[in-house]
């Protein structure tokens, strides 16, 4: 079944068995594949909409919903911080086309199954959890 769930499953057995700097590499590899801020988010991200402020590093993200009924993320998040931009695109992946209502599946403690608590530290770690509600709640507000 390709749902929510499940792919989060698939991204938590994915750094499973992977140590600390392993981990680091994977995240970048995500940050590559994610892509650039279209052109029509530009003005909304200088206005500084979609901010995570709860980040040290500059990330903005947008919830919309497809024509389908569909979950989109739309981010942007700053080059020098590959491994939050990483993070991003792994949630990114798993949102990506799903009703907006499985999004409340993304569990509370994602950073924690993943394993990246531990690597990148409290204050990293904190951001990415701020980021992750954001995405849950941008997607619950319709």
């Amino acid at each position: 079944m390709d749902d929510v769930r499940s792919r989060i499953e698939a991204a938590v057995e994915e750094f499973a068995d992977l140590d600390g700097r392993e981990k680091l590499e994977l995240l970048v590899e995500y940050a590559a594949g994610l892509p650039p801020l279209p052109a029509e988010y530009e003005a909304r991200k200088a206005a500084a909409e979609g901010r995570i402020h709860e980040c040290q590093t500059p990330v903005f993200l947008w919830t919309p919903t497809a024509a389908d009924g569909g979950a989109v993320l739309v981010a942007d998040v700053a080059p020098e911080a590959p491994t939050v931009k990483g993070f991003v695109a792994v949630l990114r992946g798993v949102v990506a086309g799903r009703p907006v209502a499985e999004v409340a599946e993304i569990p509370e403690d994602l950073v924690e199954r993943i394993g990246l608590a531990d690597v990148l530290g409290m204050l990293r770690a904190r951001g990415l959890r701020a980021i992750t509600a954001r995405i849950k709640r941008g997607f619950a507000a319709g």
